[in-house]
């Protein structure tokens, strides 16, 4: 059974862990930050300023899920390798309209065909290019409107 919680600093290198292979995956190549950096970011930026949540795949205590909001910015959203494709990211989004639930809007990189797909699926639309990153990397400004909005 995977359950999503709020964070927990016990699961932060295991989650940054998983947040890396996810996106070494999406994007075929390495992050540019060292692991330690990732779990200062992860500790001490993300958890501190944003609702971060874990899915836990509870009977092998493993993270399978990253999802961090800040207001109406969906900030990150990984899936670990082996629980793609399985409605855990669907999970996610249904919570992340039921925090925010009139506006969302996130970056995703132009490369990272799977996610986009993603999005689209989910209602979110292409509003704007660039790629003003850390990556230098073509990215897609995407925003999801409730109908009620």
């Amino acid at each position: 059974m995977i359950k999503i919680i709020p964070y927990e600093r016990q699961y932060a290198e295991e989650a940054v862990a998983m947040w890396r292979k996810a996106k070494e995956r999406a994007l075929g190549r390495k992050d540019i930050h060292s692991f330690a950096d990732h779990v200062y970011f992860m500790t001490e930026v993300l958890a501190k300023d944003h609702d971060v949540f874990l899915a836990l795949d509870e009977p092998k205590d493993r993270v399978c899920g990253l999802l961090a909001l800040k207001a109406t910015e969906l900030s990150q959203l990984y899936l670990h390798v082996d629980y793609q494709q399985q409605g855990l990211g669907s999970r996610f989004m249904a919570l992340a309209k039921e925090r925010s639930p009139e506006l969302l809007e996130l970056y995703t990189y132009e490369s990272n065909t799977g996610a986009r797909q993603f999005y689209e699926k989910h209602g979110f639309k292409d509003i704007a290019r660039g790629n003003d990153n850390e990556d230098s990397m073509p990215d897609i400004r995407y925003r999801w409107r409730s109908a009620k909005a």
